[in-house]
Order: structure tokens, then sequence, then C-alpha cells
């Protein structure tokens, strides 16, 4: 049995925040241009919950209200652990960050369209009704 000694993992939150419309809050990243659910790294000393209100809010501009766990997502090349959540839109409004080129609300079929498979999926994970959290595994491209 392995006692796990140099084996580091990253959490980050990421939150799916879906209007009434159904429309879902993405962001098209400043860096590298891909669209995502807006999400980062969890700070030390932060709640999980606290920790999807600030990245939404940082990244967009929208205050969120986080709703369930959604689905928890692990890159295996990189050791990050992604916690995703569904979340309801609670007021602010869009704004670009030094992180985020574009914020847009996208319908799910928008979101197939524009988003890696391993961030779509995450999105479509969470408008699902079933109140379990999906399990997942990628490589960063794709899902394993």
């Amino acid at each position: 049995m392995s006692d796990g000694a140099g084996t580091l993992h990253s959490v980050s939150v990421a939150g799916v925040v879906v209007r009434t419309d159904g429309r879902v809050l993405a962001i098209r990243r400043a860096d590298n241009g891909t669209w995502e659910p807006p999400g980062g790294v969890l700070e030390l000393m932060e709640s999980i919950e606290s920790g999807v209100c600030r990245e939404v809010y940082e990244e967009t501009g929208i205050k969120a209200g986080v709703e369930r766990l959604t689905g928890v997502y692990k890159n295996v090349n990189r050791g990050v652990v992604a916690l995703i959540f569904r979340c309801r839109p609670e007021g602010g409004s869009e704004q670009l960050s030094d992180e985020t080129a574009e914020v847009a609300w996208l319908t799910p079929t928008e979101v197939a369209d524009r988003m890696a498979e391993v961030y779509a999926v995450r999105v479509l994970d969470a408008l699902r009704d079933d109140p379990a959290p999906a399990i997942r595994t990628h490589d960063g491209r794709h899902l394993l």
C-alpha cells in the first residue's frame, strides 16, 4: 500500500450559474481563449462554498448562491481535483477581469459547441436533475 508521499493534489472549484431561462454563465479565459464555467483554485483558509462564490464574482461580476454539488472531476495528468456546484444568480452584473476576456450566458447547445469536452461535461452534469454528483476522471482533454 502506498503512503501517498510526494503525491500532492490541488483542489479547484467552479460554479455553473443557471438563470431561470436555462442559460448558463460562462467565461472565455484571457490566457488561452477557452470557454469554461467560472472557477479557480480554492484558497487555504476559505470554505468550499465561499470559494465558489468568490471565483464566480471575481471572474464575472455576478454574485452567485450555491445550490448543490453536481460533480467531482480529477485531471490525472495535473493532479487537480475540481468540485463543481450548481448555482443561481443573486445579483451583480457581467464584467470582465484580468482572467476573463468575455462573459456570456450560453444555452446548453452553445456550451457543447464552445467548450472542450472536459468543461462541457461539467456544465451538462450540473444541468441534470440527478441529485447524486457525477464523478469523472480525465486527462485534461478527454474523459477517461
